[in-house]
């Protein structure tokens, strides 16, 4: 059998497995009015935002097990090239934040930051898109519609945080059929994506796979209660976010 056969049978297999599990990703995919999932065990949230302690997850390979708990979850292609898609990364204290020290303590100046899309109460993403494939929830979330992206790349574009990711490449060919996520749809190429604050294990009563994976390192939560943990954690600690000048107003807080 030749690559090109052995590609196309691979792609034809996830493909179809993508196809099947259509119904159960549309919670999070097939557009605005299907991505609630109004039942006993959703959790829901005024505005959800997540802490992060970096103190605990500090390093690449602290980072990667949150990237390979996500990415196996959400079926994100694994590239070997420089188009790779990603959802959850590794950046320095100089390419994570715009607050520059330069007399930063050496630990810091050495550790890593799990970097993500921040969820903006102020989205550029959103205002930028021509298709509204990229959408603001009620509770805060950023979310996506992969049926409505067009490819335009606007979205990438308008995010400060080069938090989106464009499948240059045929993403399926780049999964593993006996690992795929049957709960979550695959996406085809020319469509862009991103993290999404695991709107489909909120529908079903489960905390986003990163916060699971992080061993208490990430907190999520409602950021309008103020009795929730996240709020007591931002009373206690002191946190930055990304590019705070921006007026964006992130989701995503770090303890430093």
């Amino acid at each position: 059998m030749n690559h090109t056969r052995r590609n196309f049978l691979k792609f034809a297999g996830i493909t179809a497995a993508g196809l099947c599990v259509a119904g159960a990703g549309g919670v999070m995919a097939a557009g605005k009015g299907a991505i609630f999932a109004d039942g006993p065990k959703d959790l829901k949230a005024k505005r959800w935002g997540m802490v992060i302690d970096t103190k605990k997850v500090g390093t690449k390979e602290a980072i990667e097990v949150l990237a390979k708990a996500c990415h196996q979850a959400h079926n994100v292609p694994s590239i070997p090239t420089k188009q790779d898609v990603k959802w959850i990364w590794a950046a320095s204290y100089e390419e994570a934040f715009d607050q520059p020290n330069n007399y930063m303590d050496e630990n810091l100046e050495k550790r890593e930051f799990p970097l993500l899309c921040n969820h903006c109460t102020n989205a550029p993403c959103v205002r930028v898109c021509p298709t509204q494939a990229t959408y603001k929830r009620p509770d805060g979330i950023v979310a996506m519609d992969y049926h409505r992206c067009i490819g335009c790349r606007y979205c990438m574009a308008g995010c400060p945080f080069g938090a989106r990711s464009f499948n240059f490449m045929e993403p399926r060919l780049y999964l593993d059929a006996a690992k795929l996520n049957k709960e979550f749809p695959t996406r085809m190429r020319g469509v862009v994506e991103k993290c999404n604050f695991c709107v489909e294990r909120l529908a079903v009563g489960k905390a986003p796979a990163c916060v699971e994976a992080s061993n208490g390192a990430m907190v999520y939560g409602d950021l309008s209660d103020s009795n929730s943990e996240i709020r007591k954690i931002l009373r206690e600690q002191y946190t930055i976010r990304r590019k705070p000048s921006l007026g964006t107003e992130p989701s995503v807080y770090y303890i430093i």
